[in-house]
C-alpha cells in the first residue's frame, strides 16, 4: 500500500508535528523532537527531519517506528467477544441474546458489528460507528484473514490434516486454508488452529464436517493483525490506537 501523499504546503497550515503526537499520547512535545532528530517519525512515507514540520492529522499518513498512527477519532471503534448463543444481530424479532445486551455503554454510540459470527460461535467481532471503515473491513478486495479456535470431534491424523492444508471441495466451491496448526489430541477430540481468508457461512463447520471431524466448540481469536488476547466472552473493549492504525493499512485507508 502506498501512503498517500500530502495535499498541502505542511510549511503554511496545519498543526505542528510535536503538537499532534503530544495530543495522540505518544510523547510529550520535547520528547516529539527528539523522536524527530532520532528519525523515527515518517509523513506520508517520507523521514521527518526537520522540527516545526506542521501536518494535517486528518490526512497525512503518520507513522512511529514504522507503526501507523491513525486520525483523530471521531468515532467508536471496539472489539467485542461474542459469547456463543448470541445473535450476530443488534435485535432479534424471535427474542433470542443480541449483541445489543452486551454493548453496555456503547449503546449510546449507536454502533453496529462488522461482519458476523455464528449464533453458536463466540469470539471476535469488531464494532462501530464508522460507515467507511466498516465498508472497507468487509471489501472483498482484502480478505483479511480470520484465525479460529476449533474443537472437533475424533483424533485427526496425519493424512486428514494434509487434506485440510491443501484444501478441500465443498458444495459452494473449495476451501483454502492459510494456515492449519495442530494443537492437543485424545482419541475423541482434536484442537485446530485454522486461518481463512473467506466468511462463506459456516464455512470452518461445513470444512471440517467434510473430512468427518464434526465441531464441537469455535472461537474466532484474531482479525487481519488485532488479536482478541485475553478478553473475557461477553465484555466489549476500545480497540488501541496499535490495532486501529494496523487495520487501517490492512484495508487501505
Amino acid at each position: 500500500m502506498n501512503d498517500r501523499p500530502a495535499a498541502h504546503d505542511p510549511n503554511s497550515e496545519g498543526i505542528r508535528l510535536q503538537k499532534v503526537l503530544a495530543q495522540a499520547g505518544i510523547a510529550s512535545r520535547r520528547a516529539a523532537e527528539i523522536m524527530i532528530e532520532e528519525g523515527r517519525i515518517e509523513v506520508n512515507g517520507k523521514l521527518v527531519t526537520e522540527q516545526g514540520r506542521r501536518v494535517d492529522p486528518e490526512r497525512d499518513v503518520i507513522r512511529i517506528d514504522g507503526s501507523r498512527l491513525p486520525p483523530p477519532r471521531r468515532h467508536v471503534y471496539a472489539m467485542m467477544n461474542k459469547p456463543r448463543g448470541v445473535v450476530s444481530t443488534m435485535d432479534d424479532p424471535e427474542g433470542r441474546p443480541t449483541i445489543t445486551d452486551y454493548l453496555g455503554r456503547y449503546t449510546r454510540e449507536r454502533v453496529y458489528h462488522v461482519g458476523r459470527l455464528d449464533t453458536d460461535t463466540e469470539g471476535m467481532l469488531l464494532l462501530t460507528n464508522d460507515g467507511d471503515f466498516a465498508q472497507a473491513m468487509m471489501h472483498p478486495r482484502y480478505e483479511l484473514p480470520k484465525t479460529y479456535v476449533a474443537e472437533v470431534e475424533g483424533h485427526i491424523d496425519a493424512a486428514t490434516l494434509n487434506r485440510l492444508r491443501k484444501g478441500v471441495r465443498l458444495e459452494d466451491g473449495w476451501v483454502n486454508p492459510e494456515r492449519v496448526k495442530l494443537g492437543p489430541r485424545t482419541e475423541k477430540r482434536s484442537m485446530v488452529t485454522i486461518v481463512l481468508h473467506e466468511g462463506r457461512n459456516r464455512i470452518v463447520r461445513r470444512l471440517f464436517a467434510a473430512v468427518g471431524h464434526p465441531v464441537r466448540s469455535l472461537s474466532r481469536v484474531q482479525m487481519g493483525p488485532v488479536k482478541m488476547g485475553q478478553l473475557r466472552v461477553g465484555e466489549v473493549r476500545d480497540l488501541t490506537r496499535d490495532e486501529l492504525g494496523a487495520l487501517m493499512d490492512a484495508v487501505g485507508l
